[in-house]
């Protein structure tokens, strides 16, 4: 940055969200649907705004957009490489390089009590708890070669992420005694002690989802509660290994305050409202950032790094109780509301989240109706790319393998994972960092008044930095 030593962050946002060249999505080919495929008609290319209509899955089970395909590779109840019975709950998800050209999934079953399919383990953290994950081998040609159980005796593992190093955090979403813990597990490495050592530094309270920052270590995690707080812990070793982070760190609540001058952004020097970061005791994180006035969200759920932003959702926020989602930016050091869900806007309940290869941010919605997977493009524009046909339950879990030629995403309930691929656009950096600077489609963005961009403008925030001020309360306009 150059010439400008006073520019403001809506400067800033604008010249990091140029656009990038269009992408040219191709919508002809075969769409197999289970073991019947049907003849897609060639279409127009689509561009920048997905992939053109559903198409009505034949077997009932999940629709997606002419030229892709899905196969079934996993389902609870079916064999594990080991004979056990494959656990049922299925939920957040990662993929991860395997030997051979494979992709190594691993899958969160969020499990307490005596469910008809728990996970068994032989090494399990707590004998008595059903909860787990289990991992999948799957081959390039989108079939598993083997699935086992990768860690056990947890609770209700809903979800997590990926490390930047090739493991899991799984994530336990109760506030039972003796639990509430991240675990940190290895794919290739099933059940060693790891997996079942809880990172007791990252806090007891009702986990969600976690994401890290590649360029810091730095690790963001969401709280599935009422009320939730959005966390970070500090890494002591920042060596990004497996294991690195069970040497402890300090974990921290976001909170909105009034800065005073020399505390405010260095883009913009008479800024008044920022994010800080309160340390909070790990054994009491939800009381104590309560107490010390930290951001009370609804119902914390998806978590995504990608491009120096961090991605994340309330699930349940908003006057109706719809959702909105966030995104963080640390270089900048600032919150935006990107999404805020109406009645009319057709996007109910954000849950899990990811950036496609090529630069989308992808939603899983988890509302009472028909769920589905909703796009949103840098340039603006939605679309849908999956709809399950079976029931009402979520979608979970979307992830890509690290070629970015299939996606992976699981129905919960009956536990089912699909392996999906088709005419993907091609990877593109820029792309997904210019999503994190983007403008979201009219009819997500949250709803900002005259008198409070207006604000914005003098303070130098963006609107969707002053929404995201307002709608938690700071009296800015």
């Amino acid at each position: 940055m150059t010439g400008n030593s006073n520019m403001n962050r809506r400067d800033f946002f604008k010249v990091s969200g140029m656009s990038t060249a269009a992408l040219a999505l191709g919508t002809s080919g075969i769409l197999s649907l289970g073991s019947k495929s049907v003849s897609a008609a060639p279409g127009k290319p689509k561009t920048l705004g997905g992939y053109g209509p559903l198409v009505k899955d034949p077997g009932g089970i999940l629709d997606l957009p002419q030229g892709f395909q899905y196969r079934i590779i996993s389902e609870e109840g079916g064999k594990l490489s080991d004979g056990r019975p494959i656990p049922e709950n299925f939920d957040g998800m990662a993929a991860f390089n395997g030997p051979h050209n494979s992709t190594i999934l691993v899958r969160n079953h969020e499990l307490s009590g005596n469910p008809k399919y728990p996970v068994i383990g032989k090494n399990p953290y707590h004998k008595d708890n059903t909860g787990g994950t289990t991992a999948l081998v799957v081959g390039a040609n989108r079939k598993v070669s083997k699935e086992y159980v990768s860690s056990a005796g947890t609770i209700r593992n809903c979800a997590g992420g990926a490390t930047p190093w090739g493991t899991w955090l799984t994530c336990e979403e109760t506030l039972e005694e003796g639990h509430g813990y991240v675990f940190e597990v290895d794919p290739q490495e099933p059940e060693n002690k790891m997996s079942k050592t809880p990172i007791r530094e990252m806090g007891a309270f009702s986990h969600e989802a976690t994401a890290i920052d590649p360029a810091t270590g730095i690790v963001y995690l969401t709280e599935d509660g009422g009320p939730s707080y959005l966390y970070r812990f500090l890494p002591n070793d920042r060596s990004q290994k497996a294991g690195s982070l069970q040497k402890g760190g300090t974990l921290q609540a976001a909170a909105m305050e009034e800065m005073s001058s020399d505390s405010s952004s260095d883009f913009y020097t008479g800024h008044a409202f920022g994010i800080v970061w309160k340390d909070v005791d790990p054994e009491k994180p939800t009381y104590d950032a309560g107490q010390k006035g930290c951001i009370a969200f609804s119902r914390l759920e998806g978590a995504y790094f990608e491009g120096g932003v961090f991605w994340f959702d309330d699930t349940s926020a908003g006057d109706k109780n719809l959702g909105r989602v966030y995104r963080y930016i640390p270089a900048t050091n600032s919150l935006e509301l990107f999404y805020e869900s109406t009645a009319a806007n057709d996007l109910e309940m954000p849950d899990n989240i990811c950036i496609t290869p090529w630069g989308d941010l992808w939603i899983s919605e988890d509302g009472g109706g028909v769920d589905r997977i909703i796009g949103i493009t840098p340039e603006g524009e939605s679309y849908v790319f999956a709809e399950n046909k079976i029931n009402n339950s979520e979608l979970a879990g979307p992830t890509f393998s690290t070629r970015g030629d299939t996606f992976f995403v699981n129905i919960q309930n009956p536990g089912l994972t699909f392996a999906i691929w088709g005419p993907f656009a091609r990877k593109n950096a820029g792309r997904r960092r210019q999503m994190g600077h983007a403008a979201p489609p009219s009819q997500y963005a949250p709803k900002v008044s005259d008198k409070l961009s207006v604000f914005a403008e003098v303070q130098g925030l963006t609107d969707l930095e002053a929404a995201a001020f307002s709608r938690h309360g700071m009296p800015i306009a």
